[in-house]
């Protein structure tokens, strides 16, 4: 008897243990939103990840809020387990080029080992392949268009982060300038842009809006390949 209920014992331990991490790989998971019912926003953050990126996530974690990472391919070769841990925790990732060059200025078959190289990093890194692109700059051609061969997502709303370098400015630039369907443009490798995210995430929501991922503002239609879109305004439909 006493046996039979130590098995069982380690039977229901086992099965909390799984559901716990059911639990967690459900949460982790964006929720299911439609963008043409209830405001929108995606935040989309550029050019890491870096170390504040860890920061970054805790935050977004803490406030279960999922966002949108354009990722450049050394910088994901360098902190291989920063993007794994952003994958994990269930926020898109994008390619944003292997070192952030102007595409528009190199060759057609350099323009390809830029988004090659980047994919090869994160697959490795997350066991993904980016379903959309973010062309440094926001410089395009057709050379490049044709070389990204998937949608390239730019913004609606540049915060110039990477200008000001000021938290109270960015945090009001967001909360006031957006608008349902925008995509925010910001970049992880500043601190006082990570240092603004508690005060830009309370601010739209107080509004109203869901922070979504950009695959979620668009669900659930499929952007078309080479296309380059920068909002989903039309979307929205109060």
């Amino acid at each position: 008897m006493r046996r039979r209920l130590v098995i069982s014992a380690l039977t229901a331990a086992m099965c909390a243990s799984t559901l716990a991490g059911t639990a967690t790989s459900a949460s982790a998971a964006p929720k299911a939103v439609d963008c043409r019912k209830v405001k929108c926003v995606a935040l989309t953050f550029d050019d890491g990840p870096v170390a504040d990126t860890k920061r970054l996530l805790k935050t977004l974690g803490d406030r279960n809020v999922k966002v949108t990472f354009y990722l450049v391919g050394q910088n994901v070769q360098r902190n291989p387990s920063i993007a794994k841990a952003a994958a994990k925790a269930g926020h898109q990732l994008g390619n944003h080029s292997w070192d952030h060059a102007d595409l528009t200025k190199l060759s057609a078959a350099k323009i390809s080992s830029q988004f090659s190289r980047t994919d090869t990093a994160i697959r490795q890194a997350t066991g993904l392949k980016p379903s959309t692109i973010r062309a440094p700059y926001g410089a395009h051609n057709a050379a490049v268009r044709k070389a990204a061969a998937r949608p390239l997502v730019h913004w609606s709303i540049d915060t110039l982060d990477w200008k000001y370098r000021d938290t109270a400015r960015l945090v009001r630039t967001v909360t006031t300038q957006s608008r349902p369907g925008d995509i925010v443009l910001m970049h992880d490798i500043h601190k006082t842009t990570v240092n603004a995210v508690p005060g830009i995430i309370s601010g739209l929501k107080s509004r109203g809006f869901h922070l979504v991922t950009v695959d979620q503002l668009f669900a659930p239609a499929k952007l078309p390949a080479g296309k380059v879109t920068y909002d989903n305004r039309k979307a929205y439909k109060p």
